[in-house]
C-alpha cells in the first residue's frame, strides 16, 4: 500500500490531498527530489540509494525557493526509512520528496508570502527506459534553461516545463528521449537525465558551466569508472557533433539509472548497440544500488 508523509504525518497515499488553489499548482513554486528504493531479490532487503546525498541537494534547493522544511538531511533520511517500511513493497520504488508553496492563494508572487508544504510518497517504480536496448535519442529545438534565468542545479518543479517540451517533442517525433544543448550550442543533458560520451579511451561529460543538474547517479559513475575501471572522466564543453562520432554513449539519472545510447540525430553510435564500457559501469552499478558490493554498503540506507 502507498502512503505519503504530509507536513508531520504519516497517511494512506489516497489521503494527501491540497486544494485547486494551491500555490505551486499554479507558479511551479516548488523543489522536489526523485529517489530509488532498489529491491534485492536474492536477500530479500530493500536499499535507499544515497538518501543523505539527495536531502542535502533538496534542502539547498528549498534554500533558494524560500521554502523552510524543519528537517534536516539525516531526520529525513530515517521519515523516508519509516515510509517505505510502512510500505511493505517487494519491488523496486520510487520516492519523492515535494517542497511546495502550499497556501490557496494565487495573484502572489512574493515567496515570502506563502505558507510552505512538504510532503514525501513512495510508489512501485520499474525501468524509465529501457536498459538494454541502446535508446534513439535527437538533439532537441529547445534550449537548455541557462543558470542566469533560473538555476538549473536546484530541482525547481517549474523548471521542468524545459525538458518537458523536449521529451514530448522528441517522442512525438518517434525517438525515446532528447538532448538539449546550451544557449551557445554546447551539450548541456538529457530532460532527466546528464550525458557521458566515451571516446579514444576518454570519458567525457558536460560540466556545471552548461547548465546541467549535478547527479548523484552521475557522480556515482564518476567514482565508479576512477576507483574500479581506472578511467577518469573529463569535465568539459561538448560539442554536437562529438556525439555522432563517441564510441559510446550513456545517460545517467536516478530514474533513468544509466541508460546506453544507440543512435543521436539518425547518427549511430558505434554499434548501436550497448557498448563495452556502458555494460561494465551498468553491472559495477546495479551491484552498488542493490546493497550486493560491500565497498559501497555505506552508499545504501537498509529499511
Amino acid at each position: 500500500m502507498s502512503y505519503a508523509f504530509l507536513n508531520g504525518e504519516f497517511m494512506p497515499l489516497e489521503n494527501a490531498k491540497v486544494g485547486v488553489m494551491t500555490h505551486a499548482l499554479h507558479y511551479g513554486t516548488a523543489i522536489f527530489e526523485g529517489i530509488r528504493g532498489n529491491w534485492n531479490p536474492e536477500d530479500e532487503k530493500m536499499f535507499i540509494f544515497q538518501p543523505e546525498q539527495h536531502y542535502k541537494r533538496f534542502l539547498q534547493g528549498c534554500k533558494i525557493m524560500r521554502i523552510g522544511v524543519p528537517y534536516s538531511p539525516e531526520e529525513l533520511t530515517e521519515i523516508t526509512t519509516e515510509l517505505v517500511r510502512k510500505t511493505g513493497y517487494k519491488q523496486d520504488i520510487y520516492i519523492r520528496p515535494l517542497a511546495f508553496k502550499g497556501s490557496e492563494r494565487v495573484a502572489v508572487l512574493k515567496l515570502q508570502d506563502v505558507d510552505d508544504s512538504l510532503v514525501i510518497f513512495a510508489i512501485p517504480f520499474g525501468a524509465y527506459l529501457d536498459l538494454e536496448a541502446a535508446a534513439n535519442c535527437c538533439t532537441s529545438s529547445w534550449r537548455r534553461m541557462s543558470d542566469y534565468m533560473i538555476p538549473p542545479d536546484a530541482k525547481i518543479s517549474g523548471l521542468y516545463v524545459n525538458g518537458i517540451l523536449a521529451k514530448t517533442e522528441a517522442t512525438l517525433a518517434g525517438f525515446d528521449e532528447a538532448i538539449l544543448l546550451t544557449e551557445e550550442g554546447y551539450v548541456s543533458e538529457g530532460t532527466g537525465e546528464n550525458i557521458f560520451i566515451f571516446n579514444n579511451g576518454k570519458l567525457v561529460t558536460p560540466g556545471v558551466y552548461d547548465n546541467i543538474l549535478k547527479g548523484i547517479t552521475r557522480d556515482t559513475v564518476i567514482d565508479l569508472a576512477r576507483n574500479e575501471l581506472g578511467i577518469e572522466t573529463v569535465e568539459r564543453h561538448v560539442r554536437r557533433s562529438e556525439l555522432y562520432t563517441a564510441d559510446e554513449c550513456f545517460l545517467t539519472g536516478t530514474a533513468a539509472h544509466l541508460t546506453p545510447v544507440g543512435k543521436i540525430d539518425n547518427h549511430l553510435i558505434g554499434s548501436g548497440e550497448i557498448g563495452e564500457l556502458t555494460k561494465k559501469l551498468q553491472n559495477l552499478y546495479f551491484d552498488v544500488i542493490r546493497g550486493r558490493n560491500p565497498k559501497y554498503l555505506h552508499l545504501c540506507k537498509l529499511v
